[in-house]
């Protein structure tokens, strides 16, 4: 393998930058030499796989949080476009991750952790096969644009919370974080009328807290929002989560970390292979997938089975 490190140095509040000598030395450990270049902006990540795609690296390893990861899966590819299939840059090159960010959600699905040490080990790991998410939505401008995600995407309060916690210092670590943001989000939340179509079905009128539209198991600092969600089954698993407010969020705040919130009323599950959303009234229905606001209903989502491969 040729393994390329994509860095963002802001991760983990500055950590990453802070405690890269250590961080490099790890991978080294594991896999020997391992070139690496640091993120300077929004989607730079992005570019930087690319780059190291084509200049003959099969190994790209994310050192960040599920924002970072993002941009990294999405270098796999050309820059999505609405109405064109995916374009693979190198067939056959692989992700991996050294986790350092504040939600840690992708990880949780993949079985790491945040140390360091027992991280960069399993760099030396099989590879697997690994589902991505495309979705086509609406950008802020009207336009329409493309993204792939990795871990989930959502509509509902859910993109309100990614505002604030992007918006926050993230001192308080993950779970807090996400959690001081969810209460204020749910501050006065009414429900969004949503359209839903799945697998080219009806559309159907929901009521909408939070639906996720889930590749992994977590999202929101921790939540498992989707269970039974696995990463290689060609689908994805829908969470719909209606009529919740800041009261509910308090009393049943457990069942959405440990998922027993499936048996909650208040919670529906599907699965699909492609969902459709459009916006049930004039109110704009905003999107956020693997903790980054992207832009609004109407979005098609669609998995792509084994689009990638996962050493882990």
């Amino acid at each position: 393998m040729k393994p390329f490190l994509v860095v963002n140095p802001r991760s983990a509040n500055g950590a990453t930058a802070r405690h890269f000598d250590s961080i490099v030395q790890a991978a080294r450990g594991a896999l020997g030499d391992c070139p690496h270049a640091f993120t300077e902006g929004a989607m730079h990540a992005a570019d930087l796989t690319r780059d190291a795609l084509r200049q003959g690296h099969d190994l790209v390893i994310a050192v960040g949080g599920d924002g970072t990861i993002n941009e990294v899966v999405n270098g796999f590819f050309e820059p999505a476009r609405p109405g064109m299939a995916p374009r693979p840059i190198k067939p056959g090159a692989a992700l991996a991750v050294l986790p350092r960010g504040t939600g840690g959600d992708l990880r949780r699905t993949i079985g790491l952790d945040a140390d360091l040490q027992r991280c960069s080990a399993r760099l030396k790991g099989d590879r697997k096969p690994l589902d991505v998410g495309r979705i086509d939505f609406t950008g802020e401008d009207g336009a329409p644009a493309s993204r792939f995600f990795v871990n989930v995407a959502e509509v509902g309060v859910g993109a309100r919370v990614v505002e604030i916690v992007n918006q926050s210092s993230k001192v308080l670590g993950g779970k807090l974080t996400f959690m001081m943001a969810s209460l204020r989000a749910l501050v006065g939340w009414r429900d969004l009328a949503v359209r839903a179509s799945f697998d080219g079905g009806a559309l159907e009128d929901l009521s909408v807290t939070t639906l996720a539209i889930a590749n992994g198991r977590y999202f929101g600092g921790g939540m498992m929002v989707a269970p039974d969600a696995k990463m290689d089954d060609g689908l994805f698993h829908v969470t719909i989560w209606s009529g919740l407010q800041l009261k509910h969020f308090i009393l049943y705040s457990g069942a959405m970390y440990d998922g027993s919130h499936l048996r909650l009323k208040s919670t529906t599950t599907r699965t699909a292979r492609t969902v459709r959303l459009e916006p049930g009234g004039s109110e704009p229905v905003g999107i956020e997938a693997d903790g980054e606001r992207l832009g609004r209903l109407p979005a098609t989502f669609t998995i792509l089975p084994g689009a990638l491969q996962l050493v882990s």
